[in-house]
């Protein structure tokens, strides 16, 4: 009865989408993309199997929802650092801060909700508020984390502190650089050893991507 109850409740409302959106996202927040089941997201919603479809049609459908929320989450925890460089800096040492106010969100989110960073980033399309679902994987700001990144390139370059014939192509090493530690910290050889001076490490990678760029 108590589950009857509970369905009609998720009808009548019209949130069954929501809850089960929210209930991949647990999943994915405990073990990762694939935690993700929506036969067991829509026991934990309340509702038969069927009742689903209307809304996922397939395990991946709900995937993709939850990787997008998990992607809005990274380009928030960017925007949190983003939101503590002091405006008032000269303009190349601001364009610098946020740069690594970038890189720092990106980290920090990687090592706090490890299990939605790697659905953030499991196989899917591509980035973009252009694309198809892009609004969904945006912060405040209306940017993806791909694209907060690009815009703090583009301080740089505005600043005069990156040449602009350098600027093409400089997000994908930035990006890589950033999210190979990251993974070798979360998932790889570096989590012992690094785990516990991670925000070291990360200040030096941040300045060594900042040299190189």
């Amino acid at each position: 009865m108590a589950t009857s109850a509970r369905t009609r409740t998720t009808y009548r409302h019209g949130d069954l989408r929501r809850a089960l959106l929210e209930a991949g996202i647990a999943q994915a927040r405990a073990g990762g993309p694939q935690a993700i089941v929506l036969r067991e997201a829509t026991r934990q919603a309340g509702v038969a199997p069927n009742a689903a479809y209307r809304h996922f049609a397939s395990r991946q459908d709900l995937l993709e929802a939850v990787r997008a929320h998990a992607l809005a989450a990274v380009a928030r925890a960017m925007e949190a650092e983003l939101a503590t460089v002091p405006p008032d800096l000269p303009a190349a040492d601001h364009a610098r801060a946020c740069v690594r106010a970038v890189g720092l969100g990106y980290l920090r989110f990687a090592r706090e909700e490890t299990g939605l960073f790697h659905t953030a980033f499991a196989a899917a399309g591509d980035l973009g508020a252009d694309t198809p679902g892009g609004d969904d994987k945006a912060g405040a700001s209306g940017l993806d984390p791909y694209q907060l990144l690009g815009a703090a390139l583009d301080r740089l370059v505005a600043s005069g502190a990156l040449p602009p014939e350098r600027r093409p192509g400089a997000e994908f090493l930035a990006w890589s650089a950033v999210h190979g530690l990251a993974m070798l910290v979360i998932d790889g050889p570096l989590g012992r050893a690094v785990g516990p001076q991670m925000d070291a490490v990360a200040q030096r990678l941040l300045d060594m991507v900042e040299k190189g760029l």
